[in-house]
Formats: C-alpha cells, structure tokens, sequence
C-alpha cells in the first residue's frame, strides 16, 4: 500500500512557500530540465542535453536567459519555443565560432 502524503494547507498558503526552502521545484523549471534536445554543436555533439542547461551555456547570454525565463514563466513562450529559441543560439553561436580563423 502507497499512501500519497497530502498537505493540509490550503494551495494559496502552499504556493507562497516557494521561498521558504520548500525542496519542491517550480513546474516550469521542472519542464526545462526534463525537456531534452539532441544538439549537434559544439560540445553537446551527440549528446541529448536538457533545456536548462542549454539556457545556462555559456552560448546564452546573461540577459537572453533573463528574458527568456520571464517571458516563459509568463506564459507568452511555449517550451517547445523556448527550445527551438536556444536550439538556434546554441547553433549559430557554435558555427560562428567555428566560421572564425584559428
């Protein structure tokens, strides 16, 4: 027998716990960490690499991730865009930085 452990707070109260060390993760981030893509780039080649990390390479600006974040937590990109978003950064930043002479 599995019994499921339930909260007996109301979800309001729970969802205001976020930043009180609560070890549960926000379901978006969740979402970016399980979504995998299969880059060919780079130092991902031939690795299957989550969304996540793809937003947290050094191929990713600072203030891109920033925007990018927002704008998925609002609910203004899908995570199916956000990653053909950083797909295509990833991509063309590593065949810029190939384009280059040693």
């Amino acid at each position: 027998l599995v019994s499921a452990k339930t909260s007996s707070k109301d979800p309001a109260a729970a969802a205001g716990e976020k930043d009180g060390g609560s070890s549960r993760e926000e379901p978006w981030k969740t979402a970016l960490k399980t979504t995998v893509v299969d880059m060919e780039v780079g130092e991902f080649r031939g690795h299957k690499v989550s969304v996540w990390d793809l937003l947290h390479s050094k191929y990713i600006p600072k203030e891109n991730r920033k925007e990018l974040l927002e704008l998925y937590q609002a609910g203004e990109l899908t995570l199916e865009q956000v990653k053909t978003v950083v797909s295509t950064i990833v991509s063309k930043a590593e065949a810029a930085r190939a384009a280059q002479p040693a």
